[in-house]
């Protein structure tokens, strides 16, 4: 399996800032690997509810995560501030693959870059639909060019 590049900043359409906790750190002195998913669903969300397009615990159609994965290539300590890079690398008629990356403080490359699927589904039936057309308009802008 190769190891993914360090992707640059200039990759991504869309940015989230986040501060990084004092109970991120494991025993290892960095912050420990599931808080970089957690880091991930924060930025994508972040991103539907500031555009608009998730009430969470209201909206009608929302996104399951059902597919996630990381690949952490330089670590990442508290106290870093740590930016989310999200673009849309697939959009289907009811799901999205995102990339995500990592950036810590001020370093020009990724320090993680996953990927992240949602599935749109209806909330009550849990039953796919297609991505609503306010939301499939912002995601095509994040699409990768």
């Amino acid at each position: 399996m190769n190891k993914p590049e360090r992707s640059p900043r200039t990759r991504y359409r869309w940015w989230c800032e986040l501060s990084t906790r004092w109970d991120d750190n494991d025993v290892y002195g960095h912050v420990n690997n599931v808080r970089y998913h957690a880091f991930f669903d924060t930025a994508v969300n972040r991103h539907l509810i500031d555009a608009g397009l998730l009430t969470p615990g209201q909206s009608d159609c929302i996104g399951l995560v059902v597919e996630n994965r990381c690949s952490y290539l330089a670590p990442v300590s508290f106290p870093d501030r740590v930016q989310v890079g999200l673009r849309v690398l697939q959009l289907g008629t009811s799901s999205v693959r995102y990339e995500t990356a990592l950036f810590r403080n001020e370093d020009p490359l990724a320090c993680a870059v996953g990927e992240f699927v949602h599935v749109y589904v209806d909330r009550a039936s849990q039953r796919p639909v297609p991505i609503p057309g306010p939301v499939r308009e912002a995601l095509e802008r994040l699409r990768e060019r």
